[in-house]
């Protein structure tokens, strides 16, 4: 579900002549590049997007949310009351909670209505039960994505989408053909340009005994250190933790549906409270590019 970004040939180039960098810009004024060696660094314009994570749509408990159609209708109706329109919208995963067609179909549906001039999407582990993700790919992938990590260049940030679910059976890890890629994508990206990587689980070892890890995650920000501006967007946790590394800032995100336990507190999982303290443990977050700033502001913004 990229919508009009994809539909206009967002992530398309068009030809080569000679050297250096050549621009495609679409009618939504977004930009996407086919560079031969590494680039110069693109101007970077001031433009903000946001982050939405862990829907879990299907997902139903007395006590913590019955109905998190709702509070994912709620996050979409504050998005579109933001005073700027964001330009796009990233997607950490866990869209629904057991990987049905109906599920994945009404969150779709929900998110249809965020206003904004793209949203692109990386998988949780929940949007892969029983069928390894086909039902996922189906609706959020575009024909053109042939592998489930990808990247993308806009008003002069160079995106990075990662998988690090595995499957039924492995999980946490993004594997040596993904970091392969990774490398060669990242070679021809000026060192100066910011990236921004989004991917599921915390990329960082935020708490491994419940799974918050991603196993080779270390090599992946091992390639990300020469870059001047680096920013990490996570779900998975269903709740805000902040890792800076340097050059390096790597945040998780609050969900859509429900909190989780901190970190070594009980067991991972939902927990009941107040539906009046529910709405402070949901929400967004709002990411805003200026020109000239490396480190991005980063506004996280609840339902309370």
């Amino acid at each position: 579900m990229r919508d009009e970004i994809d539909r206009r040939g967002f992530l398309k180039c068009m030809a080569w002549a000679g050297t250096g960098v050549v621009w495609t810009v679409s009618s939504a004024g977004l930009l996407s590049a086919c560079t031969l060696g590494q680039s110069a660094a693109p101007k970077v314009d001031g433009f903000s997007f946001v982050q939405v994570s862990d829907n879990h749509v299907g997902f139903s408990a007395e006590g913590v949310n019955t109905d998190v159609t709702k509070t994912l209708q709620q996050v979409v109706d504050k998005i579109n009351a933001l005073p700027q329109r964001p330009s796009l919208v990233l997607h950490t995963g866990d869209v629904a909670h057991l990987s049905k067609a109906s599920e994945f179909d009404t969150a779709r549906e929900i998110l249809r209505g965020v206003k904004a001039d793209g949203m692109f999407f990386v998988a949780g582990e929940h949007d892969v039960i029983d069928d390894n993700g086909a039902g996922f790919r189906q609706r959020f992938r575009t024909p053109d994505q042939k592998t489930d990590w990808y990247s993308f260049n806009t008003h002069g940030v160079h995106f990075v989408g990662l998988w690090n679910i595995g499957d039924e059976t492995t999980f946490g890890v993004l594997g040596q053909e993904q970091l392969d890629w990774l490398k060669k994508d990242l070679s021809s990206v000026n060192k100066d340009t910011p990236l921004v990587v989004f991917a599921h689980v915390p990329l960082w070892a935020l708490y491994p005994d419940w799974g918050w890890v991603t196993k080779d995650g270390e090599q992946a920000l091992a390639l990300l250190k020469p870059f001047s501006s680096v920013t990490v967007l996570n779900g998975h946790i269903h709740q805000v933790a902040t890792q800076v590394e340097n050059n390096i800032r790597i945040y998780t995100a609050n969900s859509t549906a429900f909190p989780q336990h901190m970190p070594g507190d009980g067991q991972p999982g939902a927990y009941k409270l107040p539906a009046d303290e529910l709405i402070h443990k949901l929400g967004y977050r709002s990411v805003s590019v200026v020109p000239g700033n490396q480190q991005l502001a980063i506004v996280d913004t609840t339902l309370g």
